[in-house]
This record gives C-alpha cells, structure tokens and sequence, in this order.
C-alpha cells in the first residue's frame, strides 16, 4: 500500500471556554497582527468584540473585516483581499461558520500569491505561501478550521470551485463547543449532516487510509448519538460538545482523504440555487448512498456499526440499516427535497447537464465507491427532486 500524506494543523485546541487561549495560540506562533475575518452576525452577537477584548488582555490589538457573505464568491473574496493587503498583518483568525474560515483561507493565499480564485480551483494543488490562518469556528459542520480545503464560488460562472492544497490548511484550530450554543435548529442540523456527510465519504473514498479511518469512525460515532438531541435542544451542552468535537474529527478525516459523490453534486446545488451546503448535502445523502453502497458493502456496513445501527454478523442487512436512517434522520430533521425548498422545477431540470458537468469537473465524484458518469449523476438528480 502507498503512503498516505497526513497534514494537520499545528496547534488544536478542543474544549469549553478555548477561545479565551487565542492570544496564547498567537504568542505561541510568533504572530501578533491578527485580522479578524467574520460576518455581520458574529458583529451583531458580540463575539468579534469578544474575541477582540480577549487578544487585547493578551497585549494583541486586533482588527475586524466583517464583510464575508454565506457561500463565499470570488467578488467578496476579492473584497476581503483589499482590506487584508491594506494593513500591515501577519496573521487571520476565520471567525464564525465555513463561510468565514474559508474566505480566511482564500484570502491567505490570494495575498501572498496574487491573481484570482479561479486560478486555484481543483485539480490544480497549492503549496505556496500564505498567511497564516486561525480558525475558530462557531458551527459543528464544515471542519473547515482543520482542513486543506475551500471552497469559493466564481462570481462570474457561479461555479462552486473546490480549491485544495497545503496553502489553505490552517496553522491552528481553536475548536470551543460552547461558541454554538446559541445556534438555532435548523443551522444545527444543516451542518450536523455536513460533518456526518464528510466521515462517511471520506470513510468510503477511494482514497482512504488507516489515519483518517480512525478519525472517520470516531466522528460518526459522536454525530450519531448526538445530533438529534443538539437539533432537539440547542442548550444540552453534552451534545453540543460531542458535535463540535465529531465535526472536527471529520474534517481531519476528509482533509486526509477525500469527500465523493455526495459533495462533487452538492457543490452546483449551492452554487445554482442558493441552497446551504449542509442542506443540500442532506437532500442528497440518501439516495447517493443507496447507489453507491454495492460497490463498498463492508465500508458502509462499517459506517452502519459506528453510528450504532447494527451489530456485527451481516453486511447488507447493515447498509440497509443505515440507508433507512439516513432517510429517518432527514425526516427528524425537516429536510426538504429540492421540490419542497421551493426551486423551481423548469429551472432544476434545465441545468442538469451543467450541474453534473461541474460535479464531474471537481474531482470528487472520481473518489466515489462507485464512479458515475454524466448520466449516472442526472439520473440521481432527478431522483431526489421530489425526495
């Protein structure tokens, strides 16, 4: 068997109250002229003067770019690129969900190297300098704050483009679960199957390994038990602690080895129809399992024992299992189909060939059990339309 090239960042810290460490973290790296990249609502909330005061108590004087948007593009990339380049920082600290800590990255790179986002996109890799990262999430989804990947869409193609490489791993995660307290259910749900979407795939990728195994299966033991309670009960602070900790260990386990099929097809929803990444994720979970399980039976049957659905002995009767849950928990979860979003069913169906080109084109789908073509992918878009 080949080797496996393992990357992490340097620095995690995991627990309750991790955010108050940030200053520590910096003076640690040598780093103490933080950008703080975040959203209006992380302003609106007080945790970027929260986090702000924090660094001050450690002698760092921070400064705030509040303007990233859900699903960053490549216009509001470029945007936070002008305010980076405008001051003298050596460092940025992506605060908030995926969409803050991956503008971060993009940003990191797109400042030390120059030219535009679309020049980085897969299956182009990037090794080349950027600034530091730091991030610290406030979701239990993307794991975002311990991977090599982000994602951007293209402002002009509105084109969701995976960009992947060393340049965009952060150098450090602050991973403090009582940060999501406060998120409301739906979020909680969309980015609890985000994460549990990324153990799975990266457990049944092609490309996985030892290393991200073990990651992998813990994350879908932490998620399984407890993402219903968290969507159930924003304040139970044991799930709450379980899911931030299972979205991390996800996102180690796919920045390791890989996301597949479920993600090569949810990147275009987002991008065409506004849809949020974990939900459209969830939309399609199901149904990307229940085609792909024949090709990785004991994989899935693996995936099936982890999140407590069977036992040992037989492993179809476990995928089987595990094809009904992932239906129950959507149900638990009020995830909609497409049709029920409210897209419009003329303006789903006619991009359909565009969308599964653009699955194709992000290399994920090549990581998959079984590897669809362009039919295969329209065919499985069609199906869950309706749900």
């Amino acid at each position: 068997m080949a080797s496996s090239a393992i990357a992490l960042p340097r620095i995690l810290r995991i627990g309750g109250g991790a955010i108050s460490e940030t200053a520590e973290v910096l003076g640690l790296l040598g780093l103490a002229r933080p950008l703080i990249v975040t959203d209006p609502m992380m302003v609106k909330f007080g945790l970027a003067e929260r986090l702000t005061g924090l660094l001050a108590q450690g002698g760092i004087k921070a400064a705030v770019f509040a303007d990233t948007v859900p699903e960053p593009d490549s216009d509001a990339v470029d945007r936070a690129r002008e305010a980076v380049l405008a001051g003298d920082y050596d460092c940025l600290i992506g605060l908030g969900g995926g969409s803050p800590i991956d503008t971060a990255k993009a940003v990191a790179v797109l400042a030390k190297q120059g030219g535009r986002m679309r020049d980085y996109k897969a299956p182009a890799m990037n090794a080349g300098p950027a600034l530091p990262v730091i991030g610290i999430p406030t979701t239990a989804g993307t794991g975002s704050e311990a991977t090599r990947f982000t994602v951007v869409t293209d402002s002009e193609t509105h084109e969701k483009m995976l960009c992947i490489g060393l340049s965009f791993l952060p150098v450090a995660a602050i991973v403090d679960y009582e940060l999501t307290l406060s998120k409301p259910s739906r979020l909680t749900a969309d980015t609890g199957v985000d994460a549990l979407t990324h153990a799975i795939e990266a457990y049944v990728s092609r490309r996985a390994n030892p290393f991200s195994d073990g990651f992998a299966i813990s994350a879908m033991r932490n998620i399984a038990a407890h993402l219903r309670r968290a969507y159930r009960d924003p304040q139970d602070r044991a799930a709450r602690e379980a899911m931030m900790l299972g979205a991390t260990q996800a996102g180690i386990a796919f920045s390791n080895s890989s996301v597949a099929l479920v993600h090569g097809m949810s990147r275009p929803i987002g991008a065409h129809f506004h849809v949020p990444h974990g939900l459209s994720n969830a939309m399609l979970l199901p149904a990307v399992t229940a085609w792909s399980a024949p090709s990785a039976t004991a994989r899935y049957a693996d995936c099936a024992r982890a999140m407590g659905l069977a036992a040992g002995g037989d492993d179809a009767a476990a995928v089987a299992a595990l094809i009904a849950e992932l239906k129950a928990l959507n149900a638990d979860l009020a995830v909609p189909s497409p049709k029920a979003y409210g897209i419009d069913e003329a303006a789903w169906n006619g991009l359909l060939p565009t969308m599964a080109a653009q699955a194709l084109a992000s290399g994920s789908p090549g990581n998959n059990p079984l590897v669809p073509d362009a039919e295969a992918i329209i065919g499985l878009y069609r199906e869950v339309w309706a749900g």
